[in-house]
């Protein structure tokens, strides 16, 4: 791509976002957060009480970016067949019998894992091969997904209930965990006003699939210092009760972050410097998607939820050096 096509690629990403700000009223913070997801190749966890939009968010990212989309609503009766699908007994024209393969709902460019913590971890960690290799493996074969290929997961945070907490391997998978918050009292107004009413508002698709896979390769080109690089790699280090000097990591912390969350926040940052029209991460970059990439990658003891102790207070004393 020439220096023109590159402005072009990445000065449409404002324009992305007025299209889904047609139907979605704030939650500027999330949407960033996805973007990022998508551009740096990942998937995203999502989390928030029921009502807040994230289904509808997913949607119009999709029509936004004019790749398929399809919604599995997971209960505690899916099986991986229903999401991976399933082979047919069929019969040709000669009246011989054979087995056809027929693909499940996660072939599509954007799928919507919705509610994943209410299936068994069986149907979950059906999803784990797809989420790595971008494929399904049935009966020997192997079925690549669409490219490019974006899981999005949504959990219920109240009812738990029925649910099955996600294993420490499959989170890991997701690049970024956002937590989906209640809309301000203006918004609030404004998403009573807009949809209560008969005005539907139309999505425009902005970018094709071939541009976002251009924009996922022009995201790892961004550059990061290498001062950075060694910064990321002593914060991660840090997260490790047994491999830091940070009291409250000491105090709090059972399981640290591994190598993954680092790559996932270098991946993040150089995502979010892209949306900044930047081509170069900086310490803003890795301090803003410090959060979303590595919240979920470190596992707090009873201790610390005794005390209520959150997570970004212990990332806040290892970026702090406390």
């Amino acid at each position: 791509m020439n220096q023109e096509s590159v402005s072009d690629l990445i000065g449409n990403t404002a324009l992305l976002r007025q299209n889904i700000h047609k139907v979605i009223i704030g939650q500027d913070k999330v949407i960033t957060q996805l973007l990022v997801g998508m551009i740096a190749g990942g998937h995203v966890l999502l989390e928030g009480v029921p009502g807040l939009a994230k289904t509808l968010l997913v949607r119009t990212l999709a029509e936004a970016v004019s790749g398929s989309f399809n919604r599995i609503q997971f209960t505690p009766d899916l099986m991986p067949s229903d999401i991976l699908g399933t082979e047919i007994l069929q019969t040709d024209q000669q009246g011989n019998k054979f087995f056809k393969y027929s693909p499940g709902p996660v072939f599509a460019n954007i799928v919507l894992a919705d509610e994943i913590n209410r299936t068994p971890p069986k149907t979950q960690a059906a999803l784990l091969e797809l989420m790595q290799e971008h494929a399904v493996t049935y009966a020997g074969k192997r079925y690549p997904l669409p490219e490019p290929f974006f899981l999005l997961a949504t959990q219920n945070p109240i009812e738990q209930s029925g649910t099955f907490p996600l294993p420490e391997a499959q989170v890991d998978r997701f690049l970024l965990y956002i937590k989906v918050d209640y809309p301000t009292g203006e918004e609030e107004e404004q998403i009573l006003a807009a949809t209560t009413g008969n005005a539907k508002k139309m999505v425009d698709a902005v970018y094709s699939m071939q541009q976002i896979l251009e924009l996922q390769s022009l995201c790892r080109q961004v550059t990061i210092d290498r001062e950075l690089v060694k910064q990321v790699s002593s914060w991660i280090r840090s997260s490790r009760p047994h491999d830091t000097k940070n009291e409250q990591v000491k105090k709090y912390v059972d399981w640290g972050a591994g190598p993954r969350a680092g790559q996932a926040l270098i991946l993040a940052a150089k995502a979010h410097a892209l949306l900044d029209d930047r081509y170069a991460v900086t310490p803003d970059d890795l301090k803003t998607m410090l959060l979303p990439a590595l919240q979920h990658r470190i596992l707090l003891n009873f201790k610390a939820i005794s005390e209520e102790v959150r997570i970004s207070e212990i990332l806040s004393s290892i970026v702090n050096g406390n």
